[in-house]
This record gives C-alpha cells, structure tokens and sequence, in this order.
C-alpha cells in the first residue's frame, strides 16, 4: 500500500498503520487516511457537495485529495479508495448536546439527494432477510450468535411492524426536519468518525439521536438522562417521536458487532456484553416509551409495556 500511495499521491512513507478498511500515516506532522470506498459514485458527488457547504459553515471536515490523475477514487486491486486530510484533533469528543445542536446546521432542501434513506421499513426488511440467509450459509459454527440472533430479529421485527403502522396511521410527515446524519454514531462520538465525509447520509434529524442513545448504553452511561433532556429541549412532530422509539427498538448494536463477525471473522465475544443487557436494555425500552409519551400519543407495544420494572 506504501508503493500505491506514493504512486498516486507522491507521499514518500516509512510507517503506516493498516486496518480492515482503511490505512493511516503521518506526513509532515499532518493525519492521513486512506479510506475503502463503498458508496456509488452518484453518492460521492452528494458527499462533495455537504462537504463544501460544512466548510462554508465553519466545520472543519476533512479534505479529499485529487491523486496523481486528477481523480477522487484511487483503484486498488478492484476496490476504490479515497484519501482524507484531517483538520481537526481527531479524539476531540462530540457530545451529546453539540450532536443535537449541529443537526440543525445542515438540512436537505428540496433537492433530490442520493445519500437520502426514508424508508426505514424496507431497509431494515431486507437486511433481516439477508442475516436469516446468511446465518444458515456462514453460521453454523458460531454458537453465541446461534444462540442470540432469533432474539434480535424478533426484536428488528418489531420494529420493522411499528416504522410500518405509523407510516400507514399517521404517514410520513413533508414537514420533518430532514438533516444532515450518519450511516453510524460511535462511542465516544469523536471527529474521527463524526466528521468522516464517508458516513453522511440524509435523515430524520431523530436518526443520530437514537443511534446515539444505544451505543452510550452499551458503553454503560446513562443513556435515559440524555433522552429526557432531549425531550425537553426539542419539540418533535408526532411522527418524529414515533420514529425515535422505533430506532431505540431497532437493535443496530447488535447487527454491526454480528456483520463484523461474520464477514471479518472477528471474536463472538463481543457478543457476550450486549446479551447480557437484554434485560435492561428491555426496562430502557420501558422507561422511553413512558417518557416520549409525555409529548405524543405513542403507539403501544404490548409486551415492553408489560415488563416489571
């Protein structure tokens, strides 16, 4: 990968650190990385246009560099990648307050957008059906998963009937903020991968928030005091909150740890921490609906409602 890099970019390496899908270097006391390319080309020209208007802005997203050709993607074997320069300290935390402020800063005009997802529903549909398949292919010798994934399908399921009830009850609503998000809110939510131009999508702005409510509850924080404040500072239609429920129930924690397993033979054990929170997860879930129901009449779901505290 040295050889490539210095091809295409004249950036003489003596170190750099390689990962699964992307390699990193410093040169000239500045961060690089080169990152795997897996959106479309048509999405690329979205992403280009964001990063532009970020800038205009006053966010300090990373730069993406022209190689030798005069291109933006660099072919490496049969994979495109894409060269980022970072302009910013990369472990500078994001928190929750700054995520929920800087949602407000980018929203999708009336413009098509490839990068913008809208049907949670069928999304979700079709990667359940995909993991079913890809289970009974790959997954024969992996016990965790074997023994844990029906639940979480069960769980993905419910969520996939609620997304669809509302969409048929209430209907998706032309007058929710949709704003710039993620593909993946991380823990902590640092520049790195908060400001990664690869990673933007357009969504309801309840998106980020509820990705970001899971992945702080399985880092142990008290991810329920964030959702009250939230609640507080941010009038949401009726739809929006319904969309942030069904996100909270969409177990996206446990699918990404399995998708790592699965296709890059990483440790079932990583596993093991987020079965044994399904139990509290479950009183979260609980505790949520009660609270956003202090703002909307919220659809019910019989057997969370139910559950002892």
């Amino acid at each position: 990968m040295k050889e490539i890099i210095n091809y295409y970019y004249n950036i003489d390496l003596i170190e750099i650190s390689e990962n699964t899908n992307y390699v990193s270097f410093i040169y000239k006391n500045e961060e690089y990385y080169f990152v795997f390319f897996n959106r479309t080309e048509e999405e690329l020209k979205d992403i280009l246009n964001i990063q532009y208007e970020l800038k205009y802005k006053g966010f300090r997203v990373p730069d993406i560099l022209i190689n030798r050709e005069g291109k933006i993607l660099t072919k490496v074997a049969e994979n495109y990648y894409i060269m980022l320069k970072l302009n910013v300290k990369k472990d500078e935390i994001i928190n929750f307050i700054s995520l929920c402020e800087n949602l407000e800063r980018l929203k999708l005009n009336k413009a098509n957008s490839k990068l913008y997802r809208n049907n949670w529903g069928l999304l979700w549909s079709k990667k359940v059906d995909y993991f079913e398949y890809q289970i009974n292919e790959l997954g024969k010798d992996k016990t965790i998963v074997l023994n844990s994934l029906s639940y979480y399908i069960g769980l993905a399921e419910n969520a996939i009937e609620y997304v669809n009830k509302i969409n048929k009850v209430i209907g998706i609503s032309n007058f929710d903020n949709i704003t710039l998000s993620h593909r993946r809110i991380f823990y902590p939510n640092t520049n790195l991968n908060y400001l990664n131009p690869l990673s933007f999508i357009f969504d309801l702005e309840v998106r980020d928030v509820a990705e970001y409510l899971k992945v702080e509850f399985f880092n142990n924080e008290d991810s329920f005091l964030d959702l009250v404040t939230y609640l507080k500072i941010k009038k949401l239609s009726s739809y929006s909150y319904h969309m942030l429920y069904a996100r909270l129930l969409y177990p996206t924690y446990y699918f990404d740890a399995y998708e790592d397993i699965i296709n890059n033979n990483g440790d079932e054990n990583k596993l093991i921490s987020i079965v044994n929170k399904i139990n509290e997860y479950e009183l979260f879930l609980k505790k949520a609906y009660f609270e956003i129901s202090k703002y909307t009449n919220l659809e019910r779901i019989d057997w969370i409602i139910k559950k002892e505290l």
